[in-house]
């Protein structure tokens, strides 16, 4: 395991250096943090799609795949269930569900409850794919934290949670979410290092 004095340094280290020449006043130790998170989750939203895409999925269409899987047979819920719980908008959760059915991986159902409404369901072919892309994708997940060791892993997970409780909404809490399109407006950007951020505003 390389010591402190030892460990190569990241991109995220120059940017830092140059802010404490040019900015010695600056506390630059927020940077540090924000600044990895944020090139962090751009490579790891890069490394994730990569391997689904091998099964014809992307992140978003993967999101839904997976909520309905984890409803248990028959693989089975509303619409409303699904943009809610995957946070996006009636419109965009009808678009990915016509793409999916188009795609034969899901279908739209009558409502036995209601049957001016629909379900959406879990074709077997769309049963085949996530399952084949859950394991492919956990795999993958376990690959990029191998540089961490299980302690570590812990450790960064309840750092990152702790962190991630002050922005979430409390009424979002225990809904599944799998994916947050990144082109739909709604979520959030990370601040690079040398921007300048607010304190979080926890929901309320």
């Amino acid at each position: 395991m390389s010591t402190a004095g030892s460990r190569p340094k990241d991109q995220v280290d120059r940017i830092l250096e140059q802010w404490h020449r040019e900015r010695p006043d600056l506390d630059t130790t927020p940077m540090s943090v924000i600044a990895r998170i944020s090139r962090l989750s751009r490579i790891l939203e890069r490394r994730i799609g990569e391997v689904l895409a091998r099964h014809g999925l992307n992140e978003s269409r993967f999101g839904v795949l997976a909520a309905l899987r984890r409803a248990g047979p028959p693989y089975c819920l509303s619409p409303t269930a699904l943009y809610s719980s995957l946070l996006i908008s009636s419109g965009a959760m009808t678009n990915r569900l016509d793409r999916l059915t188009a795609a034969g991986l899901v279908r739209r159902i009558p409502d036995p409850v209601d049957r001016r409404s629909t379900l959406v369901q879990l074709t077997p072919k769309g049963l085949r794919v996530i399952e084949e892309a859950v394991a492919a994708h956990a795999a993958n997940e376990q690959s990029l934290l191998a540089p961490l060791s299980p302690t570590e892993r812990r450790t960064m997970a309840e750092l990152l949670r702790k962190l991630l409780a002050e922005f979430e909404d409390p009424a979002q809490l225990g809904a599944p979410i799998d994916s947050v399109d990144p082109t739909d407006g709604r979520g959030p950007a990370v601040q690079s290092a040398g921007s300048t951020t607010g304190r979080p505003t926890r929901r309320r």
